[in-house]
């Protein structure tokens, strides 16, 4: 196992324990909201601190991008290495006792995706990567699935909560894909949702308007297991335009046809 993924496992692990003890006791958190539908409690802000403390006392060099507490240089100023973090993802899930949240924690070498871990902490579910040395799922070898008509396929996503102007576009290919597969799912957990399609439990999954933090992690998983992600394009500006398109490769290709489509909607750039 790479050193730095062996420490992102060890920070995502000490941020589920926080996590864990927090959900007995989840009607007593104090939440504050940043924004319409997005809510912030003290388990997120002790579940990153403690991710940063474990990634610094490593890596006091790399720089840091998470979301409670923004981008931060390294002890010598910017790195080519970067942690993207979101400690809790699924902050809404969480307040409500619905499991369905995890930590993900990424590593990115000049702009590029090279580690990867999601915890899901309900399920004690680790999925992990490594550029070139493929994704796991608790130390087992995971692919994405096999599916190749999008009539068969599951797929997930999530509702454009930060990207208002374009509900109508995300609302017209909604109703188009829920004729032309077998299903949606909107857990509201983007990281996990990314690595249920590493692991082939989605073969599918689009969004508009994330952030980095909730999907750097999880597209690399995709690419170590075999699929593809691309912003909705097919490029990969995603980590920039915060638009996603994943999938096995043919699921992949024909989400892209069905969102090309709407172009005329007023689709995010």
């Amino acid at each position: 196992m790479h050193p730095t993924l062996n420490i992102a496992i060890k920070a995502a692990r000490r941020a589920g324990q926080i996590i864990n003890r927090a959900s007995l006791n989840a009607e007593q958190l104090r939440v504050s909201v940043k924004q319409q539908s997005d809510f912030v409690t003290e388990v997120d802000k002790a579940a990153e601190a403690a991710i940063i403390e474990t990634l610094r006392d490593a890596y006091p060099d790399y720089s840091i991008l998470a979301e409670e507490s923004g981008a931060t240089a390294g002890a010598k100023g910017d790195s080519e290495y970067q942690w993207i973090i979101d400690p809790l993802d699924g902050t809404t899930n969480f307040i409500h006792g619905f499991p369905q949240y995890a930590v993900s924690i990424g590593l990115a070498h000049k702009g590029v995706m090279t580690q990867a871990v999601v915890y899901d902490t309900c399920r004690n579910e680790l999925f992990t990567a490594t550029k070139g040395a493929g994704a796991f799922l608790n130390d087992k070898r995971i692919r994405v699935s096999s599916r190749a008509k999008l009539a068969d396929a599951l797929i997930g996503t999530g509702f454009p909560y930060r990207v208002f102007d374009h509900v109508d576009a995300y609302i017209a290919i909604f109703r188009e894909l829920t004729a032309k597969t077998s299903g949606l799912r909107r857990p509201g957990a983007a990281s996990l949702d990314l690595a249920y399609v590493a692991a082939g439990r989605l073969d599918g999954f689009w969004e508009f308007g994330l952030s980095p933090w909730d999907m750097a992690a999880g597209t690399l998983l995709i690419s170590e297991a075999g699929g593809l992600v691309g912003d909705l394009t097919g490029e990969n500006a995603y980590l920039t335009t915060g638009n996603l398109v994943a999938g096995n490769p043919k699921i992949f290709l024909q989400l892209l046809q069905v969102i090309g489509a709407h172009k005329g909607a007023k689709l995010p750039a």
